[in-house]
């Protein structure tokens, strides 16, 4: 699916084997921009070992309810996009929900209309899957926050990180859900 921004066109192509090293390579990078002050030492590898390795992202390809995607834009890929296709939560149902699990841009593409445009595409997929309600979780400091709920998102309820070696002062998360 494509969608248009200012003089120029953003591709979410799906994750196959042959491209995992460009989603693995672009993902890591851009987490690391964003999300080092999280870590003990800024050592991310407990979120990385978790989610960002072939051992780990080779299998959820074979999964029909993962949805992989890298983020072009101008011929470069930009970030990574993963979804889950049928992901309750509390009293939401798998079956009316989709979870926005990682939507990681690459710190120079920022303020482009990039992430705007990712979450154009999230939306349009969710309804093409007849979801209700889209969900994801996000950092309570920091910027994205204000992003998602500028672009429809509500806070739901609190969370937090829960992988070893977060500090502590950096564990608080919110439940983000828009209704479709």
């Amino acid at each position: 699916m494509e969608t248009t921004l200012p003089k120029t066109t953003l591709v979410l192509e799906p994750v196959t084997e042959s491209n995992l090293d460009i989603y693995l390579t672009v993902g890591v990078r851009s987490y690391c921009q964003h999300y080092l002050h999280l870590w003990e030492n800024n050592d991310p590898n407990p979120y990385i070992s978790h989610g960002l390795t072939k051992q780990v992202v080779q299998p959820e390809l074979k999964n029909p309810n993962a949805l992989h995607y890298l983020v072009q834009w101008e011929n470069n890929t930009v970030g990574i996009l993963k979804l889950v296709k049928d992901c309750g939560i509390d009293e939401l149902s798998d079956h009316d929900t989709l979870k926005a699990e990682k939507i990681y841009l690459l710190k120079e593409y920022a303020g482009k209309g990039i992430g705007k445009a990712v979450l154009g595409f999230v939306e349009e997929k969710a309804r093409q899957l007849n979801k209700k309600t889209i969900w994801l979780d996000a950092m309570q400091k920091g910027k994205p926050v204000l992003f998602y709920q500028k672009n429809g998102f509500n806070i739901k309820r609190e969370s937090e990180v829960t992988l070893p070696n977060v500090r502590p002062s950096e564990k608080a998360m919110w439940i983000l859900t828009k209704d479709l």
